[in-house]
């Protein structure tokens, strides 16, 4: 597994709040990561839905703050929340998990890494909305 990108941001709320609102991210809830449709199984911390044509499997850790997206063949997100002396640090990583066929995720990997910083700064403000509360992506 290699790590492709890393994001970082502010949301000036405790961690434990920012995570309530993080990893309530199956279908309807208040997640800015939140899936639309349904999801397999129906209850549990691991489920699968589908975005945009895609399998998508996600794992809730509460006792880490952490939430783990991780698409068909090569595609891994964690996002986590820690504690900051503004609140809590939003975490996003971006890994390879493909074994092997280095160079077709770096074909494939440019949208989405061109893509994440703009989906992270929309991430960060869904959750500063949901807190009432600032939020803001790190240099």
């Amino acid at each position: 597994m290699t790590e492709l990108l890393e994001l970082r941001g502010v949301v000036e709320a405790a961690p434990d709040e920012v995570a309530g609102v993080l990893l309530d991210a199956r279908p309807g809830g208040r997640s800015p990561l939140a899936a639309t449709g349904s999801a397999v199984p129906s209850r549990g911390d691991e489920f699968t839905v589908v975005r945009e044509g895609s399998t998508i499997t996600v794992t809730l850790d509460r006792a880490a703050r952490s939430i783990t997206e991780q698409g068909e063949w090569w595609y891994r997100g964690v996002t986590g929340v820690e504690p900051h002396e503004r609140g809590s640090l939003v975490r996003h990583r971006i890994f390879n998990v493909a074994p092997g066929h280095r160079w077709a995720v770096r074909f494939v990997s440019r949208g989405p890494l061109a893509a994440a910083p703009t989906a992270f700064a929309k991430l960060l403000g869904g959750l500063g909305e949901q807190l009432d509360c600032a939020a803001y992506p790190l240099a």
